[in-house]
C-alpha cells in the first residue's frame, strides 16, 4: 500500500519541503501510514533536482515537485514560484524538514502561521549556524532541538515543541549533533500532533 492512500480526502495535507536526504519527512510519511498522526502528505517539494529524499518520497508513492532555486535570478522570484505550487495544493501545514533556504518575509507572511521547521538548538538559544559547536563552546549542560512557527525573522517564531540532550565533556559537534538528530524524528512528529489537534483540545504527547 502507498503511504498516500487513505480512507479519507478529508486529512489535513501537509506540504513537505526538502532539500537532501529527506530523513524527517519520511518518518512523518510513516507516521501518517501508520495513522499516528491524521494528516496526509499532499505533496514533497525540493529546490533540488538532485535530491535524494526525493527518490525516497516517489518509492513511498508522494505527490513530488521540484523548484530549482538556480533557475531564478533572486531570491523573490523563487519564492513566488514557490508559493503559486503551494497554492494549488492547499496545505493546512507546510513543514520545513531539511528546507536549505531563508524564505523571503513577503513568502512568510502569505503562509503566517501555518510553516514549521525544526531547529538544532534549544531556542532562542543559538539561532542560525553551528548551533552544536555554539552549545559545547558556550558550556551548555543541554542541547536539542525546537519545532518552531516560522516568521519573517530567522529563528525567532514561537516554539510548538522541544527535545532536549545533554552535552558530554567529550562530545564533539559531530557526536552531538547524532545524539540530537536521533530525537528529531519524534520531535517533529510530536510537534505536528499539537499543530493538528483542534483548538482547545487536550493534546498529550
Amino acid at each position: 500500500m502507498a503511504l498516500t492512500e487513505t480512507d479519507s480526502s478529508t486529512l489535513p495535507s501537509l506540504a513537505i519541503l526538502i532539500s537532501g536526504r529527506g530523513s524527517n519527512m519520511m518518518a512523518i510519511a510513516k507516521a501518517c501510514a501508520d495513522q499516528q498522526l491524521g494528516a496526509r502528505i499532499g505533496i514533497v517539494i525540493s529546490n533540488r533536482p538532485n535530491a535524494k529524499g526525493l527518490e525516497h518520497a516517489r518509492a513511498l508513492g508522494l505527490n513530488t515537485a521540484v523548484i530549482d532555486h538556480t533557475a531564478f535570478a533572486s531570491r523573490e522570484l523563487f519564492d513566488q514560484a514557490l508559493h503559486e505550487r503551494l497554492a494549488t495544493e492547499r496545505p493546512q501545514w507546510i513543514v520545513l524538514a531539511g528546507f536549505m533556504r531563508i524564505l523571503t518575509a513577503g513568502l512568510v507572511n502569505r503562509w503566517d502561521g501555518q510553516i514549521l521547521n525544526i531547529h538544532p538548538s534549544l531556542l532562542p538559544l543559538h539561532p542560525g549556524l553551528d548551533t552544536h559547536k555554539r552549545a559545547i563552546e558556550a558550556g551548555d549542560k543541554f542541547a536539542g532541538a525546537s519545532v518552531h512557527i516560522v516568521t519573517p525573522e530567522l529563528d525567532a517564531g514561537p516554539v510548538v515543541a522541544q527535545v532536549k540532550v545533554p552535552v558530554l565533556t567529550d562530545d564533539t559537534p559531530e557526536t552531538l549533533s547524532q545524539r540530537v538528530l536521533d530525537k528529531e524524528h519524534q520531535l517533529f512528529i510530536d510537534a505536528l500532533k499539537i499543530c493538528l489537534s483542534p483548538p482547545n483540545s487536550n493534546n498529550e504527547t
